[in-house]
């Protein structure tokens, strides 16, 4: 294959844009690969394993990923659980604002403003979603006094009304939620305090473990697709590694290889624990996520409803 020229033409689809990237070069010929996986996961009825991190729902993205979950391209999701605090804050209307990068976070922490990159979120909205959480922990502590975090996850997005919710359509649609840090937000501190006033109430992270690696099996074909590092991507790569590997991979990340982290490792190092098969369809796109998957996914999913592929 030569390196083609790239040209822009009237009404380019992203279908025709992802297509030329294929032969530019550089992270945009690994993009059009990411599309092409995931075109082939779905052809191939692969369990998809989508995996985020929560600044990806604090942005745009949110809604985005609900859709996915509504046209069954994701079966299991593996996130962390600032992203599933925020997911709830938008269900009930909270309201995320954008600013910059180069703002004054002094003045931000004085007013009350918490900043993740160039987007800004109002202590208020933790308030109201604590004023949210704790009725509807009551009523869960009424129903039941332990949980796995994926059955519980599942009774909260039942409680949600809102179609770009993560936690409604993954309810709505039988998508188990995975969040092994569960205590590792503003959920697990008032986890926390419910314990307190109830000693017999129980969250078991351990037991969740055991419906992660038991959702998929040695004799499934196995799909991930890690956008962004971290737990939530381990999660799920040490469930297909126990289950004999994934047969499709596309990693998206600004982290680089280099710095032997989770967040940086590529689906090639994957490989060699056996968390990727040998053989397996892979493609590492190393750029913004907000950027990237949109462009790549759009176009998987314009050529699967091209051929009638998709629900």
């Amino acid at each position: 294959m030569n390196v083609k020229d790239f040209q822009w033409k009237k009404d380019i689809t992203v279908k025709e844009l992802i297509q030329q990237y294929g032969q530019v070069g550089f992270q945009s010929v690994e993009l059009a690969k990411a599309a092409d996986v995931f075109v082939k996961m779905k052809k191939n009825s692969a369990k998809v394993f989508l995996t985020f991190t929560s600044n990806m729902v604090t942005s745009g993205l949110r809604g985005f990923f609900a859709q996915l979950i509504k046209l069954k391209f994701a079966d299991v999701i593996v996130t962390t659980v600032g992203g599933l605090e925020e997911d709830i804050m938008k269900a009930n209307g909270e309201k995320f604002s954008v600013g910059r990068f180069e703002a004054d976070d002094v003045e931000l922490h004085e007013q009350g403003v918490n900043r993740v990159g160039n987007l800004f979120v109002k202590n208020e909205s933790y308030m109201n979603f604590e004023d949210w959480i704790t009725p509807v922990l009551d009523e869960l502590y009424q129903k039941q006094k332990r949980w796995a975090v994926s059955e519980l996850l599942r009774e909260i997005g039942l409680k949600l009304n809102d179609e770009n919710s993560i936690l409604y359509q993954a309810a709505k649609n039988n998508v188990p939620i995975f969040c092994p840090a569960i205590t590792d937000g503003a959920f697990g501190f008032h986890l926390y305090l419910f314990q307190q006033k109830h000693s017999d109430f129980i969250v078991d992270v351990v037991k969740d473990f055991g419906n992660i690696l038991f959702c998929t099996s040695h004799d499934d074909k196995k799909a991930v697709i890690a956008l962004g590092g971290s737990i939530s991507k381990h999660h799920a790569i040490l469930c297909t590694l126990l289950n004999g590997g994934a047969n499709y991979a596309v990693y998206m990340t600004t982290a680089q290889r280099t710095s032997g982290s989770m967040s940086g490792a590529t689906t090639n190092e994957a490989k060699s624990w056996g968390k990727v098969k040998d053989d397996s369809d892979v493609a590492t796109v190393i750029g913004d996520v907000t950027i990237m998957f949109p462009l790549a996914m759009i176009k998987a999913l314009e050529e699967l409803s091209e051929e009638g592929l998709l629900e």
